[in-house]
C-alpha cells in the first residue's frame, strides 16, 4: 500500500487538460481542491445534468460547465466520472460515442462498479481507476482509496494521487480490498457523526448546554484523531495514558465494554462491505 498527500503540489501537470462529469457533492469537492492546488482554470472542465446546475458551478469556480460534453472528450488527458452507480454506464457510453482518446485516463467514484464493468463498457484499451474518496474531502480532510485496472500504469496510478491528494490522503490498493475500504472509509464518516451525536447527547443528560457539549466532543474527536495520526504508538497505549488506576475513565471504558461496542462496528463494517459485495454480482 502506498500513501500520497501531494495537497501542496499542483493536482494535474503542466499542459494536461480534465473533465468532470458530474460537478455534484463529490464533484464539486474535487474540483474545488483540484483549482485550489494551482491548476489554471482553462485547463478544467466540468459537465452537470442541467443547464441550472451548470451556470451555477461556472459561476462558483469560474471555468466552463456543460451539459453536454460530447465537444469536449476527444480534447481531455483525464475524464474523472463522479456519477452515481446507476449513471455511470450512460457516461460512459457518452465518452465512446464522443470519440474518448484511447490513451485518456478514465477515473470512476462510482461505489460498487468494478474496473472490469468500466473496461467492458468501454470496450478500449484505455486506462482505468477505481477511487474510493469519502465526503471530508470537502473541507480538503478526505481519504480515498484507488485501484488501477488493467492497462493502468505507475504513471497513471500517479496522476490519480495527485487528484486526491489536493483533498486528503490518498492510498493505492488492490481492487478486492475496495469495498472493504468502502465499508471503512467511504461509510465510516456517518458512523463517526452518530458517534459524535450519541456523545453531545450524553453530555446534555449530564448537564452540559447543547453547544458547549457538541464543541468539547468535536474538538475532543478531532485531537484524539490527530494523535492516532502524528504518533507512532498503538490507539491501545494512546487510551492507557488517559486511563489512570480508579479512575472515571476506566469507569466509562468497561461500560463500552459491556455494551459490546467493538463487536456492534465491527458487524456494521462487515455488513456494508457485505451489502456492497451482493450489489456488485
Amino acid at each position: 500500500m502506498e500513501i500520497s498527500n501531494d495537497g501542496a503540489a499542483a493536482a494535474l501537470a503542466p499542459g494536461m487538460r480534465l473533465g468532470i462529469i458530474g460537478a455534484g457533492a463529490m464533484g464539486g469537492a474535487l474540483l474545488r481542491g483540484v483549482l485550489g492546488s494551482g491548476v489554471p482554470l482553462d485547463a478544467v472542465w466540468a459537465a452537470t445534468k442541467s443547464a441550472a446546475s451548470a451556470r451555477t458551478v461556472a459561476s462558483e469556480f469560474g471555468i466552463a460547465t456543460h451539459t453536454s460534453y460530447a465537444e469536449l472528450t476527444a480534447s481531455s488527458d483525464v475524464l474523472l466520472l463522479a456519477v452515481k452507480p446507476a449513471q455511470l454506464e450512460a457516461a460512459l457510453v457518452e465518452l465512446v460515442a464522443a470519440g474518448l482518446r484511447a490513451d485518456a485516463l478514465v477515473i470512476s467514484v462510482a461505489a460498487g462498479v468494478s474496473i472490469a464493468r468500466i473496461e467492458a463498457a468501454l470496450g478500449s484499451g484505455n486506462p482505468v481507476i477505481r477511487a474510493m474518496p469519502n465526503t471530508p474531502s470537502f473541507v480538503g480532510c478526505g481519504m480515498t482509496a484507488i485501484s488501477g485496472g488493467s492497462h493502468a500504469t505507475k504513471a497513471h496510478l500517479a496522476i490519480a494521487e495527485r487528484l486526491f491528494g489536493a483533498v486528503g490522503l490518498c492510498i493505492t490498493i488492490e481492487e478486492r480490498l475496495l469495498n472493504a475500504v468502502t465499508a471503512i472509509s467511504g461509510s465510516g464518516p456517518a458512523y463517526v457523526y452518530l458517534i459524535i451525536e450519541a456523545l453531545a447527547d450524553a453530555g446534555v443528560r449530564v448537564g452540559l448546554p447543547r453547544d458547549v457539549a457538541m464543541t468539547l466532543v468535536t474538538q475532543t474527536v478531532l485531537g484524539a484523531a490527530v494523535m492516532v495520526q502524528e504518533n507512532d504508538r498503538h490507539p491501545a497505549a494512546l487510551r492507557d495514558d488517559v486511563t489512570t488506576p480508579a479512575g472515571c475513565t476506566i469507569a466509562a471504558l468497561l461500560v463500552m465494554e459491556d455494551g459490546k461496542l467493538r463487536a456492534v462496528l465491527a458487524r456494521a463494517v462487515e455488513e456494508a462491505r457485505n451489502h456492497l459485495e451482493g450489489a456488485s454480482r
